[in-house]
């Protein structure tokens, strides 16, 4: 992970990343998360994404690619 990122983790089920503060993830509603991820993709319509496709993302946000690395 890189240096400016490091105020965030990775949802362990979703991927989505959040503030290390956050208790819950915002997307899908786990409290489990890992600060090793690595990779990010931020996702504006996932409809039109063929990214968020490819990930299997449904909501708009900033994903990991990788978790637990």
């Amino acid at each position: 992970m890189s240096k400016g990122m490091r105020g965030l983790k990775a949802c362990m089920k979703c991927r989505a990343l959040v503030r290390v503060e956050e208790e819950r993830c915002p997307i899908c509603g786990s409290t489990e998360f890992s600060e090793e991820w690595s990779g990010m993709v931020i996702i504006i319509d996932p409809k039109r994404s063929r990214i968020a496709k490819l990930l299997g993302i449904e909501k708009p946000g900033r994903y990991a690619l990788k978790v637990g690395v």
